[in-house]
């Protein structure tokens, strides 16, 4: 079976999902309203998570079923009409204002509690994620993220009131018996503890007591590194300070040269991304009014001087000393333990984070622990959840840490990309489909070929096999207008290259970040179970057989296919009645000229060694195969950019499989039906590369030109070309 190049997609890791909001406009804001949990003492479910409370769950689940099942028009037809974020998100603002009134009514020990907008429309097969928060311990740090996470897990929040003095060994204990008590209650779904600073060290400490247990961790700037940081001086500090004398957390922002002066940068700069020069440079790009600029920059100041009060009842003196020592201590006991760690870990590493040394300790605790990712923000400070460029789920979605079983399941716990994240997605892309003006051709039933993708069955299974382009260019104009024409998602099957992390990596070995883009749009690592799982879930699939060989061709090869001898894919197809879609692409030659092949590069020794190198650490496939097909060795030809021409698509008639299941079952007639298939690839590409030469827009500049005299011809897919 074969699978989609290592370059299918651009290497956007995070960045395609990392906008920043437009305006700094806020929400209203509304009253908070909290269903408390767990308390201290109990591992059980509380208020809100009774029988009844099941019921009503359930019914409001029925409700959104019901309402997402309802035929509603494409909402990804138009990316640029998309809201950047979803209508129920809230803001920073939300967050100090509820910050206000979990303050006023302080007291008690530790407890959970349940977000409100969390509880009303998960599913109770959701697996459970526990929040733990970083220095101000109010529980509200992912108040941002509460309106994604709700409807895929379901979220219990740490709260530590402010004049609380747990120390960090008995909050372990806290978060050890819900763990344990949920684990016991649901013991084949894992639990997610998601830490901030010293929220990360309780959930290091908690995973190495409990290594057999099922733990996903995913830990935001762990505070293990607070021996390294600048905060460990304020502690002799503030001790030796008189209680008379009038501190308190504002009063050392005020400071310029305090420490704490970068703590106030870090969290209050969460309103505008961590840097104030950088979002003026974004409104400039944006060619937003001067006026409007000024304007929004002296909103976001007056609302950071109005937060003060606000950050000094969350952490005053003494408060802001007992947190400071907690750190201390937190870090000591997670670094202790780091060896017994097993479980399944996500560091998010801030670039900007001036409290803490984020990025080297991301990577050591990457070398010390089996099973750790990293995924880097650079321009993101200390306080990452509090940032409107972060999206925790996209996040897990995009690292595939999510999951409602011991495994992963590519179709059971597959969460298609919100419109959001397909606008994001889509704008990172928008050059690609500009310059390259994608024209679509697909065939109906009764074998007329039509512009667009009116051929293509909207009942899946579906399996796309066509003709893989030089570096899989070709792969995201038609994943994006299938999605748009169409509402439909295509799941790609992809190279294992993209899915398995290497250790000590090395250039010009790709970061497993910079394939998140295509695991947030479906792609699955090849393999018979998966294309399995695909088909049996009735999955619109898209399968290169002739793989790396094929997008990694040499000079002169282009068009030609490289397809195995054995007919992989035809009879797991006919197994589930799919329909087969045999597609041509042609278009890699008026875009880019191979000046230095594979040929080429192996006779450069320095290059060889690399390509060896490279090869030897990436998954093996097709190791029973002979011949071109078996050649899959892994790099990147030196290419030459040409005056952008134009991709062309056909999609040939649909194959009907159903109608076939009985004979396929024999060798034969499936080699048969492999060759079959194989013919009308070849078709599809000479009929684009005749067809092309009639296209009086097969140029960009022809494109511009006519665009210029067309202001309503905007959509790169809509441009008119040759005739049928």
């Amino acid at each position: 079976m074969a699978a989609i190049s290592a370059s299918t997609y651009p290497a956007a890791g995070v960045s395609p999902f990392s906008q920043r909001r437009a305006t700094s406009s806020y929400r209203g804001i509304r009253n908070l309203s909290r269903i408390l949990a767990v308390s201290t003492e109990r591992g059980g479910r509380g208020t809100g998570f009774g029988e009844n409370g099941k019921h009503e769950k359930q019914k409001l689940n029925q409700k959104v079923v019901k309402e997402e099942s309802e035929v509603k028009p494409n909402i990804y037809a138009n990316p640029e009409k998309i809201p950047e974020f979803e209508e129920d998100k809230k803001w920073l603002r939300d967050y100090f204002e509820e910050c206000k009134e979990m303050i006023r009514s302080d007291g008690g020990p530790p407890r959970w509690f349940s977000p409100l907008e969390c509880s009303s429309s998960t599913s109770p097969d959701c697996p459970l994620l526990l929040f733990l928060p970083g220095i101000d311990g109010t529980g509200l740090g992912l108040i941002m993220h509460h309106h994604k996470l709700g409807k895929m897990f379901n979220v219990w929040c740490l709260h530590i009131p402010v004049q609380d003095r747990t120390p960090f060994n008995e909050l372990v204990k806290i978060v050890e018996r819900t763990v344990r008590s949920e684990n016991y209650r649901s013991p084949n779904r894992p639990i997610y503890l998601v830490g901030e600073s010293i929220g990360a060290c309780l959930a290091i400490s908690v995973a190495a007591r409990n290594p057999d247990m099922d733990l996903v961790l995913v830990l935001s700037n762990p505070a293990t590194s607070f021996s390294q940081s600048q905060l460990q001086p304020l502690i002799p500090l503030l001790e030796m300070m008189p209680d008379q004398f009038p501190i308190n957390l504002p009063y050392i922002f005020s400071l310029a040269t305090s420490y704490f002066a970068n703590m106030l940068l870090n969290f209050l700069g969460c309103i505008s991304n961590s840097n104030p020069l950088r979002v003026l440079m974004d409104n400039v790009v944006k060619r937003g009014p001067l006026p409007q600029i000024i304007g929004e920059l002296s909103q976001d100041l007056a609302t950071m001087s109005s937060y003060l009060p606000v950050l000094a009842d969350t952490v005053p003196r003494q408060t802001l000393l007992w947190k400071l020592n907690l750190l201390k201590s937190g870090s000591a006991c997670g670094n202790s333990c780091l060896h017994a760690v097993k479980a399944q870990l996500l560091i998010l590493c801030s670039g900007r984070d001036q409290l803490l040394p984020s990025q080297e300790e991301s990577q050591r605790l990457q070398k010390a622990l089996p099973d750790c990712e990293i995924r880097m923000f650079e321009e993101s400070g200390h306080f990452l959840f509090l940032e409107d460029n972060v999206d925790l789920v996209t996040i897990i979605k995009g690292a595939s840490f999510y999951r409602r079983g011991k495994h992963f399941d590519c179709a059971s716990d597959f969460m298609p990309p919100t419109p959001s994240e397909f606008k994001k997605l889509h704008d990172s892309i928008s050059w690609v489909l500009t310059a390259t003006s994608p024209v679509m051709l697909s065939t109906l039933e009764d074998g007329k070929v039509v512009r667009g993708l009116a051929g293509i069955p909207s009942e899946g299974p579906v399996l796309f096999v066509g003709y893989h382009m030089l570096m899989g260019f070709e792969v995201i104009p038609l994943v994006a207008q299938i999605m748009m024409e169409r509402n439909i998602l295509v799941r790609g099957i992809a190279h294992p290259a993209m899915f398995v992390r290497v250790k000590d990596r090395r250039p010009p070995e790709p970061e497993l970040s910079d394939f998140d883009v295509i695991r947030v749009m479906g792609a699955v690592p090849v393999s018979a179970a998966n294309f399995y799982k695909l088909m049996s879930s009735k999955s619109h699939a898209l399968l290169y057989p002739g793989g790396v060989r094929e997008a990694l061709h040499r000079k002169g090869e282009e068009y030609k296919l490289f397809w195995p001898d054995k007919s992989e894919f035809v009879r797991m197809a006919a197994r589930f009645g799919a329909k087969i879609i045999p597609f041509g692409v042609v278009g890699e030659d008026d875009f880019a000229e191979i000046i230095l092949d594979y040929n080429d590069l192996m006779k450069i020794p320095w290059r060889r060694e690399e390509i060896e190198r490279v090869t030897s650490r990436t998954a093996k496939l097709r190791t029973d195969a002979s011949g071109e097909i078996a050649n899959q060795q892994m790099h990147i030809p030196w290419v030459l950019p040409k005056f952008p021409g134009r991709f062309y698509y056909y999609f040939g008639k649909p194959i009907l499989t159903e109608e076939m299941k009985v004979e396929l079952r024999e060798k034969k007639k499936c080699d048969e039906m492999y060759l079959h298939i194989k013919s009308e690839v070849e078709g599809c590409i000479d009929f684009l590369k005749n067809k092309r030469e009639k296209d009086p827009y097969r140029n960009l500049l022809s494109r511009v030109l006519y665009q210029a005299s067309h202001p309503g011809s905007t959509s790169p897919f809509h441009l008119p070309s040759f005739d049928l």
